[in-house]
């Protein structure tokens, strides 16, 4: 079972939360940032990406920036454009896109249920990206953006969420890139014990859906503050760390696709000869097509959208060999194309589904790349299922969308 804590949350004054609220530090550049940060003094993305208020070209993990972040999380505070909420609550989180809404809770997530295997992961991370995440960390002692976790739906938690939203939301607004965000605040103290009693004995598991290096660097930042506080006994703040967490049932992944620079040597009809005898090749024209179901890929290649099938018994019956982006590296991109490691090598590139097909199309047609490959997404109940068994998905396999945006709701340590 899982340990959840509300936490007196850094919150905007409602007028001004579409203005402070942003996206993600890592789904943007530092002049993306600006831009988007221009006429916005209250933005997070001061804090976030504190770059854009240092001399351009500044190392983004340099000294400087980590002060800047600082002073501007400060100014933040004393300006009043983040207010600490008097008592511990917990947060209703909504997201809505393309007509769909999906409710989760904003919740301090224990360092300990990680490190022990009760908060489960699908991807591996690596060092060098949480000690950038710790060092901000350290600097501002808060979890500036939250992560984004999944548990399976339990009805008791869904019925405190939607007595919740009956109420008027605390922020209601619709972003810059279209998505509808919402929050409520859940501040009763009865309904406060209830949530951390029904996760405690309802919740066997969370699951990582996106922010894999956010949580490993959080529960490593917890395990040193401990060693460092020689009255450490558990209930402090730094025990717990920021996260939205959602009902399985909720969630739906988007898909991540894959283009590639060359042919690996081949001429075009060696690598189509080498196509067909991996799997089903049907060709399907100039229209984009899009994969339909479980084990059906499409690939454009010289102006074309083909559709790929994969053939029973040709992959293993496991959590991950069933994934059609282990089939598409195991046949494809290793056997034919060479990429062994998708991880490092340089031929490959990555595109998530909420750009389009069209994007892998225009990347191909510009010269850029030689042929693409879109996937069918993979389930929610794949990525459990993979989690539970202690296995790691290949890279760059699950998209989510909306982004959770950062500023919202803050945690301090």
């Amino acid at each position: 079972m899982v340990t959840v804590k509300p936490f007196c949350g850094l919150r905007p004054p409602r007028e001004i939360a579409e203005r402070v609220s942003c996206l993600p530090y890592d789904v943007m550049n530092a002049e993306e940032a600006a831009v988007m940060a221009q006429g916005k003094p209250e933005s997070f993305l001061h804090v976030t990406r504190a770059e854009i208020d240092c001399k351009a070209g500044t190392d983004p993990h340099s000294e400087e920036v980590y002060a800047q972040s600082v002073a501007n999380f400060r100014k933040m505070q004393d300006e009043g454009w983040l207010v600490r909420d008097e008592k511990p609550c917990y947060y209703v989180y909504a997201q809505t896109m393309n007509g769909r809404t999906q409710y989760g809770i904003v919740a301090g997530a224990s360092c300990e249920d990680y490190m022990r295997g009760t908060i489960k992961k699908h991807e591996l991370t690596r060092p060098d990206k949480e000690e950038d995440r710790m060092v901000l960390t350290r600097h501002l002692r808060a979890n500036t953006g939250p992560v984004f976790f999944a548990y399976k739906a339990v009805a008791e938690i869904d019925a405190i969420v939607n007595e919740t939203i009956k109420g008027e939301p605390e922020y209601d607004f619709v972003a810059e890139d279209g998505f509808g965000h919402q929050l409520w605040v859940i501040s009763d103290a009865a309904k406060v014990a209830e949530i951390e009693r029904l996760f405690a004995t309802k919740v066997e598991s969370m699951y990582v859906a996106d922010g894999h290096h956010r949580t490993a660097a959080a529960a490593r930042i917890g395990a040193e503050m401990a060693k460092s506080n020689k009255n450490h006994n558990g209930t402090e703040e730094y025990n717990y760390f920021m996260a939205v967490i959602f009902p399985d049932n909720q969630l739906q992944i988007i898909d991540y696709n894959r283009v590639v620079k060359d042919l690996n040597g081949l001429t075009d009809e060696e690598f189509m000869g080498k196509m067909e005898a991996a799997m089903d090749v049907e060709k399907m024209g100039r229209e984009i097509y899009k994969p339909q179901r479980l084990h059906e890929m499409s690939m454009y290649f010289r102006g074309n959208w083909y559709k790929l099938t994969a053939r029973t018994g040709s992959y293993d019956e496991t959590p991950i060999g069933v994934l059609d982006v282990t089939i598409l590296s195991n046949a494809v991109l290793d056997k034919i194309l060479g990429i062994e490691d998708l991880r490092r090598s340089t031929r490959i590139d990555f595109v998530g589904g909420i750009r389009g097909l069209g994007e892998l199309q225009r990347r191909v047609d510009s010269g850029e790349m030689e042929v693409a490959f879109a996937l069918y997404p993979v389930s929610m109940k794949q990525l459990i299922d993979i989690a539970d068994s202690g296995s790691i998905m290949p890279p760059k396999t699950t998209w989510f969308e909306p982004k959770l945006r950062s500023g919202l709701v803050v945690k301090t340590y």
